[in-house]
């Protein structure tokens, strides 16, 4: 059968791993926050505020400080052993790989380089060892071990050199829609992920 599709767009594919590939089962710290009777999300909004969640991103502090910085975060809004609790709980929150986006990365990876690029702790590598994915890319750029973090250009630029394909032959998927359009700056083919259908649509010309 002839092969119909034509010259594909992309020579690489850049895939973020938070909220793409993997993703977190927060019910502990909602439950917690029930209980002491804060809002829902205060956690996740003093944990992933700048100040707080780039020393992390970057590699300058590891999962043990970051809780001590989420608890401290917490002053003035909850005692401090319910500050710990929440801490602990988000730091520890377990996670999961959705299996239908594996599955497309693995397949768009038997033609073309496939390399993640994470905002993340030091604990990337081996987390995704514990998800059985440490085999699913050519390369893995963690935030925090390259000490730059999405959108700086620096970080795009790194992968598609590890790729061994100039940025703009490069698809970029990401969660974030500040983290895509940077990608499309650099000249690089942007998806937006918000759920898998994007992303087998974008790799249909591989597929």
């Amino acid at each position: 059968m002839t092969d119909t599709r034509g010259p594909r767009p992309f020579d690489a594919v850049l895939c973020d791993v938070d909220n793409v590939i993997r993703f977190y089962d927060a019910s502990r710290v909602t439950a917690l926050e029930r209980a002491a009777g804060l809002a829902e999300g205060i956690t996740m909004k003093v944990a992933f505020a700048p100040e707080t969640d780039l020393p992390l991103m970057l590699g300058r502090i590891d999962m043990r400080e970051w809780v001590e910085q989420i608890a401290a975060g917490f002053a003035g809004l909850a005692p401090q052993p319910v500050a710990h609790d929440l801490a602990r709980a988000l730091a520890e929150a377990p996670f999961h790989a959705d299996a239908t986006v594996v599955s497309l990365l693995r397949r768009a990876r038997a033609q073309v380089p496939l390399v993640l690029v994470s905002n993340a702790s030091v604990t990337l590598e081996a987390d995704l060892d514990t998800l059985g994915l440490s085999d699913l890319a050519d390369h893995v750029v963690s935030s925090a071990r390259v000490r730059l973090v999405k959108p700086d250009p620096r970080i795009y630029r790194i992968a598609a050199d590890l790729a061994g394909v100039p940025l703009d032959r490069c698809l970029f998927v990401d969660d974030s829609l500040e983290n895509t359009e940077a990608a499309a700056a650099l000249g690089m083919t942007p998806v937006h992920f918000r759920e898998p259908a994007d992303l087998e649509r974008a790799l249909a010309p591989l597929l």
